[in-house]
Formats: structure tokens, C-alpha cells, sequence
């Protein structure tokens, strides 16, 4: 049994545990401002295209800070880089409750603080990647990234079952109040990191340093393919910006949260945990490639259900939000195994020199799909319907991940490194 629990060995290194022991708190209060910036624009515009306003906010500072924060993380101290935005993500909080507690009704206000807040995210979250390989040995990133992960989709069930009970009960300056308290475990966290300078020559804060990274990534088809996995799965299989709708209209809950608001959004982080804790296997593989490809494939037709099972809500309510929130489970354990093995290949493949760089180009990916998802599900389901949107881009993920894998053979052949297991 011991082999299909989680790898506990990362743990075994105390700065890897601080970090990894934080995040338990954090990540709780990070899902609150998750789930509370969507509901609030919800609760003042009844759309769902002002909530996907949301990918486009968030998405510009990705892209921008993502990749420059890599190369920042290239240049600079990372624990000083970590240190200097997780204060930035402190203050940003504190002034989500600020504008909540006055009372602010400006949805382009609530909009702007989100997208100085992903800047922050988009530098902090690069670095913290690029850290892991120089406090771990390569062999043990699966099982750390895997904890990561656990840990990560913990907080976002929890984060959204406390929100969907305390939004109604208590409105949202609390939840933003508690998003800014839990990030200082974090802080202190960081703090205690030693110095952690580049080793080898180190890149420049120029656009020529990005240009590098990318073209160091271009001659990478591997981790090129293992970025269009993800874009076809997020971009097309990523319905949250529904969520609000689907929870208001199909379900019957009320306008600004409630349970089965929580439900849904906890669904795909319930799912992550379960295949974070029996992530055992995850060490064990060697063909990668196919088992992102097998993951990705399986996120797909998860989505494909949900949206079926939205469709008959109005026929079977409850039996219908068991079986929607069962296929959000069960994407999100697959995703969870893709996130695990795609994030060990892009650490183990590149050079601490050019880390930052890559992991810069990886958050712009894993956090911009469902960014632009959030856009494109927005605009579809205005027209058609949130449960035809949900299901059509599972449909999607299916046939774009089989003809990838077909265009780029390289990629179902891969096979990790002997030397990166040893």
C-alpha cells in the first residue's frame, strides 16, 4: 500500500518542509480571493461574460510578468525575488478587502487589483519552480511537485466550502481579510530559505534574456509538445467562469455563493487530492509522454460529462449535481498527474542558468489557458448555453490532444532520463 501513497522523501529536507508546511495555511486563503473575486463581479453584473473579464485581466500580467519574472529569477537572488513578492501579494490582498469593506460596487476597480495581484503571482510563482532543484535531488521532483500539488488543491476545497458558507453569512471583506493573514506563514517561510544566488553565468533584465530563454525552448520539442498538451486541455476543457451560472440557473443556488457554488468549485481541487495522495506511482514511470497524453485525454471527456450532466439538471437536479461534481473529481485527478510529470520534465531538462527563464514560460502556460478559457467560456456560453460550452471543449481537448500526439511522435516515444531517476 505504501507504494501507492504519496512520496513522503521531500519532506525529509527542513527549508522544502517549511515551504510545503506554509502553503497548507496559504493556499486556504488564496482560494477564498479564487472564488470571491468571480462571485462579487457575478453578484453586481449577473453575467458571466463580466466574469470572464477576469482571463483577460489576469492573462496581460501573466504573460508580461511571467515571462519576465523568469528572467528576473535568472538574475537576482531567487530568495530575495521570493521575498519581495510575497510581500507584493500581501499588500494586494489587504487591498481586496479594503475595497470590499468600503463597500466599492466598481467592477473595473475589483478588476484592476486582480490583474496587480497576478503580476505578483506571475514573478513569485516561476521562482518558487526554479528553487526546488537546487534543495532537492532530481529524482525526488515528481514525488515534491506531486505534494505541491496536493497541498494546492487542498486549499482550493477547502478555500471555496468556506467561501460558498461564509459569502451569504458574512459578505466579502472577511474572506479577502483572511487571504491576507494566511499568506504570512508563507512570508516566514521564505525568510528562513538560505541565500540562493545562480549558478553559472546569469541572464540580464532585457528583453534579450527572454528571447534567449525562448530560443533555448525552441530546440526543445519535448517541452514544446508538453506546453501544447496543456493549452489544448486548459483552453478548451476549463469551464470555472461557468461555474457562477451553471450553480445560479441550472442548480437553483442563490446569485453570490452557496453550496452548490462550493461544490463545483471544489470539485477538480477534490479530485487533485485524491490523485496527490495516491501519487506513488508517479516516481515509477517512464514513458511520460504518454501518460500526459493519457491524462489530458481523460481531463477531456471528464469535461465532456459534466456538461451532459448540466444538461439534465433541470430534469434529475441533485442526481445531476452529484454526477457534475463526480466528473469534476475525476478531471481533476488527471490533471493533477499531468501538472506532476509535465513540471518534473521542464526542471530536470534545463540548466540552472535558464530555470527561471523556462519556468517563466511555464506559468505564462498553466496559468494563462484557463485564463483565456475563462474569455472564451464566457463568450461561447452567452451564446449557446453554459452546459453545451462545458461539454463542447471537452469534445475539443479529445480530438486536439489525439492529433498533437499523432503530429509529434517524439513526444508519445519519450522516456525520462536514467541519470535524472539515479
Amino acid at each position: 500500500m505504501r507504494s501507492f501513497l504519496a512520496d513522503t522523501r521531500p519532506l525529509r529536507d527542513r527549508h522544502f518542509r517549511r515551504l510545503w508546511t506554509a502553503n497548507i495555511v496559504t493556499v486556504v486563503g488564496a482560494q477564498l480571493t479564487v472564488v470571491a473575486v468571480p462571485a462579487q463581479i457575478y453578484a453586481q453584473t449577473n453575467s458571466s461574460a463580466y466574469v470572464g473579464l477576469t482571463g483577460v485581466f489576469g492573462l496581460v500580467p501573466l504573460v508580461v510578468f511571467g515571462l519576465w519574472g523568469g528572467a528576473l529569477a535568472d538574475v537576482f537572488d531567487r530568495r530575495t525575488l521570493l521575498v519581495c513578492t510575497t510581500i507584493g501579494l500581501i499588500t494586494t490582498s489587504a487591498l481586496f478587502w479594503l475595497q470590499a469593506w468600503s463597500g466599492a460596487t466598481n467592477v473595473w476597480l475589483l478588476l484592476c487589483l486582480f490583474s496587480v495581484q497576478q503580476a505578483f503571482f506571475a514573478v513569485n510563482q516561476p521562482t518558487r519552480s526554479a528553487v526546488l532543484p537546487r534543495l532537492l535531488p532530481l529524482n525526488l521532483l515528481p514525488a515534491a511537485n506531486s505534494l505541491n500539488m496536493t497541498v494546492m488543491q487542498a486549499g482550493a476545497i477547502g478555500g471555496p466550502l468556506i467561501a460558498g458558507a461564509l459569502i451569504p453569512v458574512f459578505g466579502f471583506p472577511w474572506l479577502y481579510l483572511i487571504d491576507t493573514l494566511t499568506l504570512i506563514p508563507t512570508l516566514f517561510a521564505v525568510l528562513s530559505l538560505p541565500p540562493l544566488p545562480i549558478e553559472g553565468t546569469t541572464g540580464s533584465l532585457g528583453i534579450g534574456a527572454v528571447l534567449d530563454g525562448l530560443r533555448y525552448l525552441r530546440d526543445q520539442p519535448v517541452l514544446l509538445m508538453s506546453f501544447l498538451v496543456d493549452i489544448i486541455a486548459m483552453v478548451f476543457g476549463m469551464p470555472r467562469a461557468l461555474f457562477p451560472e451553471i450553480a445560479h440557473v441550472n442548480f437553483g443556488g442563490p446569485d453570490s455563493g452557496g453550496i452548490v457554488f462550493a461544490l463545483l468549485f471544489a470539485g477538480i481541487p477534490i479530485g487533485a487530492v485524491i490523485g496527490g495522495v495516491f501519487s506513488g506511482w508517479v516516481s515509477r514511470v517512464e514513458r511520460q509522454g504518454v501518460a500526459v497524453l493519457a491524462a489530458v485525454i481523460v481531463w477531456g471527456l471528464a469535461m465532456v460529462g459534466f456538461g451532459v450532466a448540466v444538461m439534465f439538471a433541470d430534469t434529475w437536479k441533485w442526481p445531476m449535481l452529484v454526477a457534475a461534481v463526480l466528473m469534476l473529481v475525476i478531471g481533476g485527478a488527471a490533471d493533477m498527474a499531468s501538472a506532476a510529470f509535465r513540471t518534473s520534465m521542464l526542471q530536470s531538462a534545463a540548466s540552472d542558468a535558464v530555470r527561471g527563464r523556462l519556468q517563466g514560460v511555464f506559468t505564462v502556460v498553466v496559468v494563462g489557458g484557463p485564463r483565456i478559457a475563462d474569455v472564451a467560456h464566457g463568450a461561447v456560453a452567452a451564446s449557446i448555453g453554459a452546459a453545451a460550452t462545458a461539454a463542447g471543449g471537452g469534445v475539443l481537448v479529445v480530438i486536439a490532444t489525439v492529433l498533437a500526439a499523432v503530429a509529434f511522435p517524439a513526444f508519445v516515444r519519450y522516456k525520462v532520463v536514467a541519470a535524472a531517476r539515479s
